[in-house]
């Protein structure tokens, strides 16, 4: 099976909710917890006990466990680990790009079979070209993973970059996706090549003549939650393409925590409320 596949899978049966496992110095403290290795072991692995058989998947950001050293790169090795042997459908969200031998030692460390870093998907960064990121795209589909390309972020500032446009008018997010569009051309069902697009990225889609409906891939779409958005708002962002949205929640979930059981009713009532906005639309 393709993770594209899994994806769909893990979707239809537990609603299309991505959560965070974001072990950032600010979650720690307001869960209590120290701004430790040990802290983000025991954060971390409360959020998974409370996701797992729940949710579609988990994204852990990496950059929150790369701060901790050598350490902290235990800690989620440890987490993907456990991941895979409770069927949790992971994402590394790593946002690398490079080219070359480099970057294809960074789809290694990700998607490999093997790595101690192994993951189902990871984020990957498009900005030095898409083609850039063949090496990733040719390991994913060798070993039947996903990877999502970053194509119109939550944050401002993306927009600088994102709705940019080259000379023939096309702008920079429209030509990722219709790069990504291509990679799934062959896919029986929902692709493996997916977007990150953030739910609050409002009429930027219609703006830029981005038809995400013609992906056949996921769309990873941050910015439900703390960051201002609703499953409402996501279902007119996304429109005829809202069965392919896995939305993303962090911290409006974790605020739920510590406790496992009151994490766990956050993430059901989350992809309750998602499942019936975005199929509606």
């Amino acid at each position: 099976m393709t993770f594209g596949h899994d994806l769909a899978q893990a979707m239809s049966h537990y609603g299309p909710l991505s959560v965070g496992v974001d072990p950032s110095r600010e979650e720690l403290s307001s869960w209590g917890m120290p701004d430790t290795p040990e802290g983000v072991m025991a954060y971390s692995m409360s959020i998974l006990e409370a996701a797992a058989n729940h949710v579609a998947a988990v994204k852990f950001q990496v950059a929150f466990f790369e701060r901790h050293g050598a350490r902290g790169f235990a800690v989620l090795e440890h987490c993907l680990d456990w991941c895979a042997g409770n069927n949790v459908l992971s994402i590394a969200d790593a946002k690398r790009g490079d080219i070359g031998s480099t970057m294809n030692g960074y789809a290694e460390a990700f998607l490999m079979p093997g790595s101690p870093l192994e993951a189902d998907a990871v984020t990957l960064s498009p900005y030095l070209g898409f083609e850039s990121l063949r090496p990733a795209m040719d390991l994913a589909h060798e070993h039947r993973k996903g990877i999502f390309v970053l194509c119109l972020t939550s944050n401002p500032e993306g927009a600088s970059v994102q709705h940019a446009t080259h000379g023939q008018g096309v702008s920079v997010a429209r030509a990722i996706a219709e790069a990504a569009t291509a990679e799934n051309a062959s896919a029986d069902g929902m692709g493996s090549v997916g977007l990150v697009i953030g739910a609050t990225v409002g009429e930027a889609l219609r703006d830029l003549h981005i038809d995400v409906s013609a992906l056949r891939g996921p769309i990873l779409a941050p910015g439900i939650g703390a960051q201002g958005a609703t499953a409402q708002d996501a279902a007119e962002v996304f429109g005829e393409a809202s069965s392919w949205v896995l939305a993303h929640q962090g911290r409006s979930l974790s605020s739920a925590g510590p406790i496992v059981e009151k994490l766990r009713s956050a993430m059901v009532v989350a992809a309750h409320e998602l499942r019936t906005e975005l199929q509606a639309s």
